[in-house]
């Protein structure tokens, strides 16, 4: 068994039979993270003797006769700004790369009482601001599919590294499509669930009404079964939601009877690359050939989704950044005259150029005289998209259409137009403004040899029919099992 590619359900099912261990598995991870990395670039930071000692720990449990969390022995990798006790969380940002923060975060809490092996922490844009994970201060990331090509973000390092094959698991967070547009880049799935739905606890802000964990898998079944361990309620988040978790992966293999699935004529407009439009067009028959019933739908406010994202966004992230100045927190600039000139070499020095942007446009947009004309008419308009969206669920289960317009661009092509790579978020920053779940799933390959991901989205705290509906594609496709040439 090619325990590297392997899918979380067969490594647990090797394990449970003893054919393999769970240091096999570390190991073999380990291994393909030494031999690949270098040439990705997924991982800011591996520890691979806590992974092993986290490995032996489940051996030795299970040899006992001990009990055993449900991800007990699985790697997963973690986003790098989720923090993590006595291991550095830099968010790729100079400005805290020598951060080791004193606790926890809720999300490796589950993942640690689940006896899931955290093997690294991985890349990403900068305080996860980005589409492309160039933005990071560290290193570059690239795609496995094609290493001249982006593999997305701000989650750029965990798609990665689930499609290269270094984790079965990995662990993103998504402010307006970072978890889904790298997963369509990379050919895996990854999944947003709604806001509040999982602990924000232990995630360095960027903006707080939008930020949401989530997982990333191979499959479907594998997205599910780390979801179930990730959600729940957690009274240190104001936000965090008290309700019940359904068994996502006992339900992911039940298709969904008398399904309606909504085609979003807005995601498929001027833009969309012709071989996404041609995935999306096959992936919509593939629902149509199991008796579901498509249904064409407008969400009429996504023209000012852009705009208003961006307002909001900005603005919340100019004031969670504050707090890094050199004094309260994060890097701090040796050279300086005054406390005022302090704060400002701080932050010349510790942020890049994009959270410097959009610190700036966050800034102007709450500044007195300007706050009614952006922030709070972008609140009202993100009324509107919201009731967009709850319009729509009245009358189909859940929304298709392709995550991204294009297949992965190359590494520096937009670097120098970040506009055009702010609009290019149209079909992902909905959800996030409307606090709805959202997956991205591989429903194709461009002519190019990329992967194309098809998105679906679902109502609030309907995870359980968006992961059942992904899987009803998935089983009767193949696009899944398809891996780069680089982890082969």
């Amino acid at each position: 068994m090619q325990l590297s590619g392997a899918t979380a359900s067969q490594l647990l099912e090797a394990m449970d039979s003893g054919e393999m261990t769970a240091a096999d598995i570390v190991r073999a991870h380990l291994d393909a993270i030494a031999s690949l990395d270098e040439s990705v670039g997924t991982f800011l930071s591996v520890d691979a003797e806590a992974a092993l000692t986290q490995a032996a720990e489940v051996d030795r449990k299970r040899a006992a006769g001990e009990p055993l969390g449900p991800l007990a022995g699985l790697p997963v990798a973690v986003k790098d700004n989720i923090c993590t006790r006595g291991r550095a969380t830099t968010c790729a940002s100079r400005m805290l790369e020598n951060f080791v923060p004193p606790y926890d975060a809720h999300i490796v809490e589950r993942l640690n009482s689940a006896d899931a092996v955290i093997i690294g922490k991985t890349n990403l844009d900068e305080f996860a601001m980005g589409s492309s994970t160039e933005n990071s201060a560290l290193k570059v990331t690239r795609n496995p599919w094609n290493v001249d090509c982006t593999p997305g973000g701000s989650s750029g390092g965990s798609a990665a590294a689930v499609a290269a094959a270094l984790a079965p698991l990995a662990i993103g967070s998504d402010t307006g499509g970072s978890i889904r547009q790298p997963a369509s880049f990379c050919g895996v799935v990854g999944m947003k669930p709604t806001y509040g739905r999982v602990s924000r606890y232990g995630l360095v802000a960027f903006a707080s009404s939008l930020d949401q964990i989530g997982p990333f898998a191979n499959d479907v079944a594998g997205a599910a079964l780390l979801l179930e361990r990730l959600a729940g309620h957690d009274a240190r988040d104001s936000t965090s939601v008290d309700c019940p978790v359904p068994a996502y992966s006992q339900s992911v293999d039940q298709p969904l009877e008398g399904l309606r699935v909504g085609v979003v004529q807005e995601y498929l407009g001027e833009g969309t690359d012709d071989d996404v439009r041609s995935a999306i067009e096959t992936a919509i028959a593939v629902y149509r050939s199991q008796g579901a019933e498509i249904v064409d739908i407008s969400l009429p406010h996504t023209k000012y989704a852009v705009a208003t994202y961006y307002l909001i966004a900005c603005s919340e992230a100019s004031s969670n950044l504050a707090r890094y100045d050199g004094i309260h927190y994060g890097h701090r600039a040796e050279q300086f005259e005054s406390l005022v000139d302090l704060y400002a070499a701080s932050r010349e020095e510790g942020f890049g150029d994009e959270v410097k942007r959009r610190i700036m446009l966050g800034v102007y947009a709450l500044s007195e005289g300007y706050s009614d004309q952006y922030y709070v008419k972008a609140l009202k308009v993100r009324r509107l998209i919201r009731n967009d969206f709850d319009a729509a669920f009245q009358n189909v289960d859940v929304i298709v259409g392709p995550t991204f317009p294009t297949p992965a661009f190359r590494i520096g092509e937009l670097v120098d137009d970040p506009l055009q790579m702010y609009l290019s978020d149209i079909c992902t920053i909905g959800a996030n403004l409307a606090g709805i779940p959202g997956i991205s799933i591989p429903c194709g390959i461009s002519a190019s040899g990329l992967p194309i991901g098809l998105q679906l989205l679902a109502g609030p705290f309907e995870e359980e029919k968006l992961l059942r509906a992904a899987r009803m594609f998935e089983r009767e496709t193949d696009w899944h099992t398809r891996r780069p040439s680089l982890s082969q």
